[in-house]
């Protein structure tokens, strides 16, 4: 009897490591992200001496999502997201759902993707409204096929103030590191 259950947990332990070397192609995940805007420098000249670039960054974002991936092409996220705009001086705390799809998956991946939230107002430093977001973005994996890396492109629109009349819209880039 005892040989019957050594043998059954020595089976699976050893199905339980060979499980774990196998591709996951669906579950649960985190990501997080770091992003930016940047914008022209409208103080620029050609040949200045005052060490002006012609690129400026005016925002920065940090986000925190936690998803399921359905299959090898599909995942939805929640995200939580801090935006902070530096020539403006806003402050943003965009709740939001994101889908993602993976358009070509091969050993890497070229995916679009979308969003819509709520802006939470946090406190006073903090606007209220809505935002959404769509984006293309490059996916590279590690050698297990399990953590990988994104890179890629966002366009944010927020709406926000006295009836939600005030907009801003930025294109971004960002940077991103999922555990899955």
């Amino acid at each position: 009897m005892k040989s019957i259950v050594l043998s059954c947990l020595l089976c699976g332990t050893l199905f339980n490591l060979s499980a774990q070397d196998a591709i996951k192609t669906n579950g649960l995940f985190y990501k997080i992200s770091l992003g930016a805007t940047l914008t022209n420098n409208e103080d620029y000249t050609i040949g200045n001496d005052e060490g002006h670039t012609f690129i400026d960054l005016n925002g920065v974002f940090i986000n925190n999502s936690l998803g399921y991936q359905f299959d090898h092409r599909t995942s939805i996220d929640l995200n939580v997201e801090y935006d902070h705009y530096l020539r403006q001086a806003f402050n943003f705390l965009p709740v939001h759902l994101g889908f993602n799809y993976n358009i070509l998956d091969f050993d890497d991946v070229l995916f679009i993707r979308a969003g819509y939230g709520k802006l939470i107002d946090a406190g006073k430093n903090f606007e209220n409204g809505t935002m959404y977001k769509l984006g293309v973005g490059y996916r590279t994996f590690d050698d297990n096929f399990r953590n990988s890396w994104l890179i890629g492109f966002d366009f944010n629109r927020k709406r926000f103030g006295y009836k939600q009349e005030e907009k801003l819209s930025s294109l971004s880039i960002f940077f991103e590191f999922m555990v899955f």
